[in-house]
């Protein structure tokens, strides 16, 4: 939040005039009209924005920063609109008044954008898509390498598990994305040992995980091996 130091007297940021939003209920000193929601102060005292000539522009809040900058850009007269903090001690900007039409404008710009970010996103999206395709197909096609006797389909599920996009696993790693040959067998290790042995009943009876591993080591040595040396399964 932009902050004001000094007090306002009705003109100086960005070249333009400055609207206070009142703290206390105040009237204009020329129509006399109250209590005012925003005013300038002119000469010390306080004016409506219609005195001040003012009163045909719309409130902006703060927030937006591409839509306020638009705006102000498109907006032959516009005005920055502070309010007074008591606990700061300070002015805090709260918006800018713009013209009607170039806060339409404005808007239509940031939604152009939008839509343009928007189909952006799509792209990149069917990019990360098509190139996930392609590594997971490579990475099945590692497996078979190293493991000829694989069924198909066991090597295409194990592929797509360990490569899933925002996973974390050894699929997504940088040794799995060279798919160094540690990575792989990783890959297939951890499926058998899931899948093939009764390692996770162990770890739901309270094996602890180390142990447990011990314990199917064996189960997942004689899958490897056999998988490496036969020709390869039926598709499944």
């Amino acid at each position: 939040m932009a902050l004001l130091a000094t007090p306002l007297t009705g003109a100086g940021l960005h070249g333009g005039p400055v609207v206070v939003q009142p703290v206390r209920r105040k009237q204009c000193a020329g129509c006399r009209r109250g209590p005012l929601p925003m005013l300038v102060l002119e000469d010390g005292a306080p004016r409506c924005l219609d005195c001040a000539d003012l009163g045909h522009l719309v409130f902006l809040p703060r927030g937006d920063t591409a839509l306020t900058r638009r705006s102000r850009e498109e907006s032959g007269l516009s005005a920055v609109v502070v309010r007074f903090n008591r606990r700061q001690a300070r002015y805090e900007r709260q918006g800018i008044l713009v013209e009607e039409s170039a806060l339409a404008r404005a808007e239509r710009r940031c939604l152009a954008d939008a839509e343009a970010r928007r189909r952006r996103r799509a792209r990149d999206a069917r990019r990360r898509a098509a190139e996930d395709v392609r590594f997971t197909s490579a990475f099945a096609a590692e497996i078979r390498r190293l493991f000829p006797g694989m069924p198909e389909g066991r090597a295409q599920e194990i592929a797509a598990h360990a490569s899933a996009r925002g996973s974390g696993r050894v699929g997504r790693s940088a040794a799995g994305r060279a798919l160094s040959e540690g990575a792989v067998v990783s890959a297939v290790v951890a499926s058998v040992r899931h899948l093939d042995t009764p390692y996770d009943e162990l770890l739901m009876s309270g094996v602890p995980r180390h142990r447990a591993r011990r314990q199917i080591a064996a189960d997942v040595e004689s899958a490897l091996a056999g998988w490496r040396g036969a020709a390869p399964g039926p598709a499944g």
